[in-house]
């Protein structure tokens, strides 16, 4: 287990405990369709990619061509 799949794990966690808290206290009502199902969906998301290694948006960027580390320096490096 690396940190960046610790920190993933820890932040899904803490998003997805606190839409929860906010659901069981009566402030937010999950049960209907609001936006936050898109950041239930995210913490649910790096929550998983956490234990898994696989993140949709994480494929999406190599096939646009980003580069995963800024230390991919082949060339002409400071």
């Amino acid at each position: 287990m690396t940190v960046h799949r610790i920190v993933r794990i820890i932040a899904g966690f803490f998003i997805l405990l606190s839409l929860g808290l906010a659901h069981a206290m009566g402030q937010v009502d999950l049960t209907k369709m609001s936006w936050l199902w898109f950041t239930l969906f995210v913490g649910a998301n790096l929550f998983q990619s956490g234990f898994t290694t696989f993140c949709p948006l994480d494929t999406i960027l190599k096939k646009l061509g980003v580069p995963e580390s800024a230390g991919d320096c082949k060339s002409g490096c400071a």
